[in-house]
Parts: structure tokens; C-alpha cells; sequence
């Protein structure tokens, strides 16, 4: 069984980990605020006190934060994920980022032998409690392949879109569509 550890419970976060939790994944969780990690660790999570704490007892970290220097700060900082690097781990980004930054932090992962994919979601929060989102992933196929069982707990339709930062690319096409279906409602 894969272990789990995701950081950043916030609105999409948090049901997102929780999905994790319920499909049956050992989950390590951390976020600034600790009353989400306190909630999730009455569900069965371990708590991490450090982004770092999580990789040492994670095959695959997530993060969901609010914006590229979060995501950069979290895998590349101190205390980040980076510092506890080990080999098979996967790191997801669940975060919608710049692509080049998705591109940087996966060029850094994989020069410790780490398999980054960006995975940003579409859905919405109601999607992350459904587990019905959709995924977009950029990175290395074989790292997917690994993680599509988990993926499958927080999503229902899961594409590989390219290699690193594709997924961004995709995330923001569709936010673009989704922004021009608006403003020709309006």
C-alpha cells in the first residue's frame, strides 16, 4: 500500500486528503494552520510538522497551495520536501502554478532521482469532496502509472498531458475556455 502524505488543506486540500484517507491510503498531512491536520488526524492521519516530515514517511507527496513561491518555498525551501528526498518518492502538485516553475521544481526533484508530476484539478470544491475531479498531468508516464491508484481516490477522469509543466499549460487552456463561456453568458 502506497503511503501518503499531502500538504496545503485548504478548501480544495483538504476533501482531496480526505478522499486519500477514505480510499484506504496511510495518509501524513501538514498545513500552516494546524485545525485541519487536527480534523484529518482524527480521521486516521499522521501528523508532519514540517513539508519535510511528510516525504520521510511518504511514497508520494502532494501539495495544493495557493501560488508558484508557495509551491517553490515548500518542495525547494528549507525544511521542504527536498530535505527528505529517498528513492521512489513521487511528488504531485495539485497546485495551479506557472508552468515554468512546475518545470524548475521538477528539473531540481529529478536531479535527487524524485519523479515530479503537476497536476493541477478542475472541479471545483465541490468536485474535491465528490472525488470527481479532473485531473491534468504533465510529467514522466511511469510516475503516473505508480500513482493513478491514488489519483483515483480524489478523481474521476485522470488524462497525461505531456511532460513537465503540461499540465499547467492544459489547467490554464482550460481556464481560459471556461473564463470566455462566461463572458459570452454574460
Amino acid at each position: 500500500m502506497l503511503r501518503v502524505g499531502y500538504i496545503g488543506l485548504g478548501l480544495m486540500g483538504k476533501p482531496i486528503a480526505r478522499n486519500i484517507l477514505k480510499a484506504g491510503f496511510p495518509l501524513a498531512a501538514h498545513n500552516r494552520s494546524q485545525a485541519a491536520v487536527d480534523e484529518l488526524a482524527a480521521e486516521g492521519a499522521v501528523r508532519a510538522s514540517s513539508p519535510a516530515g511528510v516525504a520521510a514517511q511518504a511514497d508520494i507527496v502532494f501539495t495544493n497551495l495557493p501560488d508558484s513561491p508557495d509551491v517553490e518555498k515548500v518542495v525547494l525551501g528549507e525544511r521542504g520536501i527536498i530535505e527528505a528526498v529517498h528513492d521512489g518518492l513521487i511528488f504531485i502538485d495539485n497546485s495551479t502554478i506557472k508552468p515554468a516553475v512546475a518545470r524548475r521544481i521538477a528539473a531540481e526533484l529529478a536531479k535527487k532521482g524524485v519523479y515530479a508530476l503537476d497536476a493541477p484539478v478542475s472541479g471545483g470544491d465541490i468536485g474535491a469532496k465528490n472525488a470527481t475531479l479532473t485531473v491534468m498531468v504533465g510529467g514522466e508516464a511511469s510516475a503516473l502509472q505508480r500513482a493513478m491508484p491514488v489519483l483515483q481516490a480524489i478523481g474521476k477522469t485522470i488524462t497525461h498531458v505531456g511532460g513537465p509543466g503540461a499540465g499547467q499549460v492544459a489547467k490554464a487552456a482550460n481556464q481560459i475556455m471556461v473564463a470566455a463561456q462566461m463572458v459570452a453568458m454574460g
